[in-house]
């Protein structure tokens, strides 16, 4: 299995788990939507987003172009994400994770530029 797979595979699990919960509108994400002044709505069309990036990147295992696109949209979503941690003030423990998928995002565009 390609190192691009294995991404793939493991960026998908992620957004359809966060982007799901954020489509439902499970308390947890409520609450997370409030904390940053963010409507449950305006949350869904994140989730909406996460759950189309995760989509993309298991259809793109055979078309490389959605693949590609898929990652750079999670790239732009955890960039967001990042502003508004940091613009809230929340503390550097917070913004790792979305750090860490931006980074594995980007990881798997540069391999796919390479392939």
């Amino acid at each position: 299995m390609s190192a691009t797979t294995v991404l793939a595979v493991i960026l998908s699990a992620i957004f359809l788990l966060l982007g799901s919960a954020k489509l439902a509108a499970v308390p947890a994400m409520r609450e997370a939507a409030a904390h940053v002044g963010m409507t449950t709505a305006h949350y869904r069309v994140l989730g909406a987003l996460e759950v189309a990036a995760a989509i993309g990147l298991l259809a793109g295992m055979r078309i490389t172009a959605l693949s590609a696109a898929a990652s750079a949209g999670l790239i732009l979503l955890m960039a967001g994400a990042l502003v508004v941690h940091v613009r809230f003030g929340h503390p550097t423990a917070r913004c790792i994770p979305a750090i860490v998928v931006g980074a594995l995002a980007a990881t798997h565009l540069l391999l796919l530029a390479v392939a």
